[in-house]
């Protein structure tokens, strides 16, 4: 059974995939290109709209603060387009990386000395004490001022531009795909001014995904439990087991099916050790969020259930941030594919 964690600490994790496309720029509307025309040489000003919010930005920001909500997508996005010295508070973390070299990039990110408040995130004073440019979140909760936090207004009075990821809009992680994946990279790209690396990362992804597509093309798609290792998010035994969202659209790219696709309409299905059991498994991914372990949970888990096809053949990958919203979801496909169809490659 998962290790039971903290309210605040489920609340944290729960919020690591609610993240719509709310990233849509007034420049992505202009189909003949004049706003970015119009932006002239330096590439700005360039404005999005970012959640019904408004956000103009007249130079590349230069102190930027990456809150938490269990996420490593924003901290990764920026790694991955080389803006680390724009950061100058990062909150996220998740201990282990599919990149070589990013968990411990992220590691060595400044995080600004902050005392996180109960939802392990950064309190209004501190963040405001921090002066920062931009303000990065994974859902639009971050800048909500009830739970103590900066709200969107607050920072742009102190000249903070704020940004909520896709799906943070409307909080429904359950529509998500790669495509959002992409709408970070290219927000991002836009605002620092980098939109060719953004482009290139965007590019080389979708060649890595279709050639792995199209080597597992018209194969059977083996059956995949995709669950968070040690962690609960519910009253049930097995209530981080995901159900919709952007694992669905990675195990569709890399030739499989998730398991319990039909078990809930949300996120992740809150499941009880009997319907788990009665649900045969052909393989299994276990996605770690800072457990120093993760290989021993899905061992656990396959010899807890003799009877799946996935115990009886071993098959399981233990993956991290290439999992859901960041740059590296080529990389989940990959390692995915490699598993459920090895004798394609």
């Amino acid at each position: 059974m998962p290790m039971k964690r903290s309210a605040a600490a489920t609340l944290a994790a729960a919020l690591c995939l609610l993240t719509a496309a709310c990233g849509s720029s007034a420049e992505e509307k202009a189909s003949d290109g004049t706003t970015e025309a119009a932006a002239s040489k330096s590439g700005y000003p360039v404005t999005l709209d970012n959640c019904g919010e408004k956000e103009t930005f007249k130079k590349a920001p230069s102190r930027v603060v990456v809150m938490n909500g269990a996420s490593v997508a924003e901290v990764s996005t920026l790694l991955a387009l080389g803006l680390q010295d724009k950061i100058v508070a990062n909150e996220q973390t998740y201990g282990m990386s599919e990149v070589a070299d990013r968990a411990a990039a992220i590691k060595d990110l400044p995080t600004g000395d902050i005392k996180l408040n109960d939802a392990y995130d950064i309190p209004r004073e501190a963040m405001l004490g921090l002066r920062p440019d931009l303000v990065l979140s994974v859902t639009t909760y971050g800048f909500d001022q009830k739970n103590g936090f900066a709200t969107r207004e607050q920072l742009k009075q102190v000249g903070a531009n704020s940004y909520v990821s896709p799906q943070g809009c409307d909080d429904d992680p359950a529509k998500m795909t790669v495509a959002d994946s992409y709408r970070l990279l290219r927000d991002m790209g836009k605002i620092f001014n980098v939109r060719d690396r953004a482009e290139k990362l965007i590019a080389q992804s979708e060649k890595n995904i279709a050639a792995v597509s199209e080597k597992v093309k018209g194969k059977k798609k083996p059956k995949v439990m995709v669950l968070f290792s040690n962690m609960a998010m519910g009253s049930n035994d097995f209530s981080s087991v995901f159900s919709k969202g952007i694992a669905n659209d990675i195990l569709a790219k890399a030739g499989g099916a998730n398991a319990f696709e039909n078990a809930s309409q949300a996120l992740f299905a809150d499941l009880s050790k009997e319907k788990v059991a009665a649900t045969d498994v052909d393989a299994l991914v276990v996605i770690s969020y800072n457990d120093p372990n993760p290989a021993a949970y899905a061992k656990k888990l396959l010899k807890e259930f003799p009877q799946w096809s996935a115990a009886k053949n071993n098959e399981y990958v233990v993956l991290s941030d290439s999992m859901y919203l960041g740059p590296s979801n080529d990389l989940a496909v990959e390692k995915i594919a490699k598993m459920l169809h090895p004798e394609a490659f």
